[in-house]
């Protein structure tokens, strides 16, 4: 297998300093697969070109391995593609002749490592299972150029079509360290397997070369379940790592166990939380939804309510209707049955919330077609992500107050900007109403997560300034049996798109 790395940086023979490989002499590094050899087809002050060639051993790379059951001596552990084929095999030899340069190091010109270069890497045979759409959805984002040609299944019989093999030119002004990152990460998952066992080391891996872009990758999921071979123990351990940054700045997860049960208790007296998702519900139900995102799904509660076998009947209150359903609005009590919905997707940052919420809506056992309308997606609100886009509706039930005004804004844009749903349905606690609530002290928040309460006018400021800003109309609801004096305990904004 090759690869070949350019550049047209002045002087460009300082990739030889980059690399750590002198461009006038062959470089071999023996290894229990093959050998890796480096070398210089092109070396001018205007243009370098650094051929990375791994001679993969077959029968070496299988030696005392066992197959599947046991087995060994399986046909296809010796008639494969790895020999010629980008793979896992390509990473470990990045890493292994590479590995300076991979970690950013150039001991002689110290400042090169830090300095953006134009770069163009070429791979005459690489796999792309999942072909050249997913290819470009990895790289892209990233800020490459893509070039790719799809390799004929057998030149000699056209007809047969092609394969799933691509040659592919890849261009990109970046550091050397951030774009042989790329490549370590990415090339084993376009193959979509590897040639070793894979464990927790893998994670600690995968982490290091991706802690400066994975977790802002729109393909983020796909890369991490691939690059960990689809164990999903693994895939949910690096996904909720990955997200951490999102939620160090919150409370201790034991400190978040005890604040929902305080606030879980707080509500239970008045029902508030069923009431609340009763409401939710009947909003997407009155505005006639096709597709719903939940944003910040949780444990799937609303999730669990839009996809409920019946209805309890509820109070109901006059509102607009956009999307051109009934305008009446049901706040009550009771479980909503929506078959406006043909697509429900519900996004969290808690790979274990989200694993919850499968186990909740028992999703193995859904009839078929419940499971094709139902996604479940790991995700943080605060990038932007083209997975949100689409969609008619986006619920936001108690999220935004967990949130600190910088990733309130954030999250504010990648809402009102990115996903841009025809409507938005958003509850959050109403501060006033916490007067009477008897076991709550004076002062204090519901849940020691929430960074904020809001009084209904700061509320209504708030969604109305976004409303105007953004391009939508804005009506408010109460949610519970409201107070004279207080108000109702939860508070809704209805958002409907008006350009």
């Amino acid at each position: 297998m090759l690869l070949t790395l350019t550049t047209t940086h002045i002087p460009a023979t300082d990739l030889g300093h980059l690399l750590h490989k002198h461009p006038a002499r062959l470089h071999s590094r023996r290894q229990s697969w093959g050998t890796a050899h480096v070398f210089y087809p092109q070396a001018d002050a205007d243009r370098c070109t650094a051929a990375l060639y791994v001679d993969v051993d077959p029968i070496g790379l299988v030696r005392d391995r066992k197959g599947p059951g046991g087995a060994t001596g399986l046909l296809d552990q010796y008639v494969n593609d790895r020999p010629y084929a980008a793979s896992s095999l390509l990473s470990a030899a990045i890493a292994e002749t590479f590995g300076s340069a991979l970690n950013g190091q150039a001991a002689e010109r110290p400042e090169l490592a830090l300095q953006p270069i134009p770069l163009e890497f070429e791979l005459p045979v690489l796999p792309c299972r999942g072909g050249e759409p997913l290819l470009r959805s990895l790289f892209e984002p990233l800020g490459y150029q893509v070039e790719a040609r799809r390799l004929p299944l057998d030149p000699r019989f056209p007809t047969w079509g092609g394969s799933a093999y691509f040659h592919v030119k890849l261009h990109i002004t970046t550091t050397l360290q951030a774009a042989l990152g790329h490549l370590y990460v990415l090339i084993p998952v376009l193959d979509d397997q590897k040639h070793y066992w894979v464990g927790e080391d893998e994670v600690d891996k995968l982490l290091k070369r991706g802690e400066s872009w994975l977790g802002t990758h729109p393909q983020a999921d796909l890369i991490v379940r691939r690059y960990l071979k689809h164990q999903r123990s693994l895939a949910g351990l690096a996904l909720d790592r990955l997200m951490d940054d999102d939620l160090s700045e919150g409370a201790a997860p034991a400190d978040v166990a005890r604040g929902d049960e305080r606030e879980q208790g707080l509500e239970r007296t008045i029902s508030l939380n069923e009431r609340r998702l009763a409401a939710v519900a009947g909003v997407v139900e009155a505005l006639q939804a096709g597709s719903v995102i939940d944003l910040g799904c949780g444990e799937g509660r609303l999730l669990k309510q839009l996809l409920a076998p019946g209805r309890a009947p509820g109070r109901s209150q006059a509102g607009p209707d956009p999307l051109g359903g009934s305008a009446d609005v049901p706040v009550g009590r009771g479980a909503v049955n929506v078959p406006s919905v043909s697509r429900l997707t519900g996004v969290d940052v808690s790979h274990r919330a989200l694993e919850i919420a499968r186990e909740r809506l028992h999703v193995d056992r859904l009839p078929a077609a419940v499971q094709q309308k139902l996604t479940l997606l790991h995700g943080s609100l605060t990038y932007r992500d083209a997975r949100f886009a689409g969609y008619d509706l986006a619920t936001v039930v108690e999220v935004i107050e967990h949130l600190d005004a910088a990733r309130l804004g954030t999250f504010t844009r990648v809402l009102f900007e990115c996903a841009r749903p025809r409507a938005i349905v958003m509850t959050t606690p109403n501060r006033e109403y916490n007067a009477l609530f008897p076991k709550l002290p004076a002062g204090q928040f519901r849940h020691p997560d929430h960074r904020f309460e809001w009084t209904r006018a700061e509320f209504h400021a708030w969604a109305g300034e976004q409303a105007l800003r953004h391009g939508y109309e804005v009506r408010f609801e109460p949610i519970g049996d409201e107070d004279a004096t207080h108000g109702a305990p939860t508070q809704m904004a209805i958002f409907t798109r008006t350009a």
